[in-house]
């Protein structure tokens, strides 16, 4: 998996969420807050981590955030502030901008000043964002605990053809394969002699630890 360059501006819950996980998928992740007791709770957790005001151009500008592939934008309630953190890593050359919103009139605001993604905390968990940004394989996520998640993986080239048997995913990765989703189809429980099609997408859970190495392999 290539690594990214990804800079939080925010560090809420779901701002740190997203950071923690981007760093333990082996990014490159600095770390923004106007707070400077909450930078240094996540300072061991990220590449860097800044307390700074991110609504200052030129604070940003010194930052170097021209180089990052990502900015994600998870200010708290206020809205100004993340309307205008929002316009000001895009006009600094950030190549793709996610940033987070409140309600719907927030979301078109964003969109408008150009946001490239705009996510909902109460639809998006930070994991989520986090794993889908770094694999194009990967569909969907979904954290049960600390160590045990849920995702939905494309069926790579070097899957198709094979059956569920000749991959041993469950003993090679440590996952097990809930379904797979074929079109409209859904085959719960598939046995071990279900061939992999391409376009199929695998239902599977395990480990998180197991889960990432899944993420590698597909890259």
């Amino acid at each position: 998996m290539t690594s990214k360059q990804y800079v939080i501006i925010g560090l809420g819950r779901f701002g740190t969420s997203i950071a923690k996980t981007l760093y333990s998928l082996g990014n490159e992740v600095l770390a923004v807050d106007v707070d400077e007791e909450v930078v240094q709770e996540v300072s061991q957790d990220v590449t860097h981590a800044v307390q700074a005001d991110s609504t200052d151009e030129s604070v940003l500008r010194a930052l170097g955030l021209r180089n990052f592939d990502v900015a994600v934008i998870t200010i708290g309630s206020d809205v100004q502030a993340s309307i205008m953190a929002t316009l000001l890593v895009k006009e600094l050359g950030v190549k793709y901008v996610i940033a987070k919103a409140h309600n719907e009139v927030h979301a078109k605001v964003l969109y408008k000043i150009g946001a490239d993604r705009v996510v909902f905390p109460e639809r998006d968990m930070g994991v989520r964002v986090a794993h889908n940004l770094c694999s194009s394989n990967i569909l969907d996520y979904i954290e049960l605990s600390p160590d045990y998640s849920i995702m939905e993986v494309t069926a790579i080239n070097k899957w198709v053809g094979k059956s569920l048997k000749d991959l041993n995913i469950r003993s090679r990765f440590g996952i097990n394969v809930m379904a797979i989703k074929r079109g409209n189809d859904i085959n719960i429980s598939p046995e071990a002699d279900e061939y992999i099609k391409k376009g199929d997408i695998l239902v599977v859970i395990g480990g998180t630890e197991s889960l990432k190495d899944i993420e590698e392999y597909s890259e």
